[in-house]
């Protein structure tokens, strides 16, 4: 046996046995549970930190959803709706929001309280919890949520104790989004001094479920919150689980074996090695597998690409034919999406045909962004019109990508080759193709968007000619699609700021900075007796309305 199998052995006795350690609700056999509700699932990256300010990745934002709660949130149609916030007002001048708070919010119970009791939210809180993102100290990488936008002495206010004031340096549409992210979680003040630096691992919040247990690497054990403010339309209090169990297995294929087991009510993707067995081409259950588990599919609000660095003061650049846009116009137009997608990815995705920002936003409109589709004819025409007839005198163009998505280059590698388009594809290590993107080194690379907020502006930044890198790695820079982010910034009216988000998207086609692969879909694979598992678009995993039969 080999080492790893060893750990992945010992890993499961762990995880099978972790619950009965905590003389909570389970023995080692699952099949022999109480009636307790205990909700269980895997995160391959695992988990370094509980405290919302350094919610960057998944698995701490998955974690830091169940225990924290923001003003606001997207439904599962990404539209915001209030949540410790019961509503707000905008001012006329679109740079003051004032939000009205729930008088019945209480945090988790914790020694930094008065007898160790959760005290009542409070409009302050909020204050200190936003000031605590842009206090250099506290070293967020969420810190430029608000850098830019708010002053942190002047723009965080509590006018009472339910009332809190938010002050924009200049209007921005999208702070409505902003504030609905993990980052913007309410803490208390008591228990973040008590801890300092250990709050990563002492969370409190107001969220569906407080902190029980944390063996790091193995296994996070949450319990429900019994004063946690939402209730259902019948009335009952929420959420309806006992517990909540995430495990770190950082290996796809032991989840899904434990997942078939029945020890894992819930899978986040699969792993490559099981589409083919579990998936149609057409992505869809296989018959054998209905009954067995539940397969969904939502859009996910992330798109794959591949961009071009246009920065004209590169050296590199002015000896590689992709500074001229009709060869990235002949890359765009010179492979097939669709096919792409059916025999590589099992139809999980959608093909990128309508611009950069994906389906899944109010503002997505296939019939009004006209992106690229399969035309290698036109594709040809675009090579003759470039100097380089069939592709003749054309240098080779280096594509950086990563192990993961190696075969989907080599794809696009080979129909583009079929068109005189020489691609040599290098695979590299994420770490360096994000050093090489960073620093201009890429001509060609391989890349991905995810939105930080359910707005298309969150898309639309990555062409900004003022933004650095991140987030402009293309170092497109067009003076025409500038005014038009600039002017939708400031537009509140929702259709007018659509159609302007729509213009900007058509530009980004017609210049051809990148090359939108597909747009990508949630795939989640759920256990038959779990119910109310609501899902949106930024693939956040929302347990307050789940419910388990037996």
């Amino acid at each position: 046996m080999t080492a790893n199998k060893r750990k992945s052995t010992s890993v499961i006795v762990l995880i099978n046995c972790v619950i009965s350690a905590f003389t909570f609700v389970m023995g080692c056999q699952p099949d022999h549970r109480s009636n307790t509700q205990v909700f269980r699932f895997n995160h391959t990256d695992g988990l370094s930190s509980l405290d919302p300010a350094f919610a960057k990745s998944q698995a701490i934002m998955w974690a830091v959803h169940q225990v924290y709660s923001t003003l606001v949130e997207p439904d599962t149609q990404m539209v915001i709706r209030p949540l410790l916030a019961t509503r707000w007002e905008e001012s006329a001048d679109h740079t003051t929001f004032t939000f009205y708070l729930r008088p019945d919010v209480y945090f988790h119970d914790n020694d930094a309280f008065v007898n160790g009791k959760g005290r009542r939210m409070t409009a302050q809180d909020v204050v200190y919890s936003f000031r605590r993102i842009m206090d250099p100290a506290t070293a967020s990488p969420g810190a430029w949520i608000f850098n830019g936008k708010v002053d942190p002495k002047e723009g965080f206010k509590a006018l009472n104790d339910t009332v809190f004031q938010l002050k924009l340096l200049q209007p921005f549409h999208p702070i409505l989004g902003i504030l609905s992210m993990q980052y913007c979680s309410i803490v208390p003040k008591e228990v973040v001094e008590k801890y300092g630096a250990d709050f990563r691992r002492h969370p409190c919040g107001t969220g569906p479920f407080r902190y029980f247990d944390w063996d790091e690497g193995q296994a996070l054990i949450l319990h429900r919150h019994p004063h946690y403010f939402e209730k259902d339309a019948q009335g009952k209090p929420l959420p309806y689980l006992d517990a909540v169990k995430m495990t770190f297995l950082d290996n796809k294929a032991t989840e899904f074996l434990l997942f078939r087991q029945g020890q894992l009510d819930f899978m986040n993707d699969l792993d490559a090695s099981f589409k083919d067995e579990v998936l149609t081409k057409t992505g869809q259950l296989k018959k054998e597998w209905n009954g067995k588990m539940v397969l969904s599919k939502t859009p996910y609000l992330n798109v794959e690409y591949l961009g071009f660095m246009l920065d004209s003061s590169q050296a590199a650049l002015k000896q590689s034919p992709t500074r001229l846009k009709k060869v990235r116009l002949a890359i765009n137009y010179g492979f097939d999406r669709t096919k792409m997608m059916t025999y590589l990815r099992n139809s999980i995705g959608v093909p990128a045909n309508a611009g950069f920002v994906p389906r899944g936003l109010p503002s997505f409109d296939a019939a009004k962004v006209k992106g690229y589709t399969y035309d290698p004819a036109r594709a040809r025409q675009l090579l003759q019109e470039a100097g380089f007839p069939e592709g003749k005198g054309l240098p080779r163009i280096r594509l950086l990508t990563i192990p993961v998505y190696a075969d989907l280059s080599n794809y696009i590698a080979n129909q583009l080759q079929e068109l005189g388009i020489p691609v040599q594809v290098e695979v590299v290590q994420k770490s360096l193709l994000l050093e090489q993107t960073a620093k201009s080194a890429a001509l060609f690379f391989r890349g991905s968007w995810i939105a930080d907020y359910p707005d298309a502006e969150s898309f639309l930044a990555f062409f900004y000619g003022k933004n650095p890198a991140p987030p402009n790695y293309t170092r497109y820079n067009n003076p025409d699609f500038d005014k038009l982010y600039e002017q939708a910034l400031q537009e509140t009216n929702d259709s007018l700021r659509y159609e302007l988000y729509r213009q900007m998207d058509q530009l980004i086609v017609q210049d051809a900075p990148l090359v939108p692969v597909f747009y990508d879909e949630a795939v989640h694979f759920i256990q038959p007796n779990v119910k109310g598992l609501r899902e949106g678009g930024l693939n956040m995993l929302e347990l307050r309305w789940v419910k388990m039969s037996r």
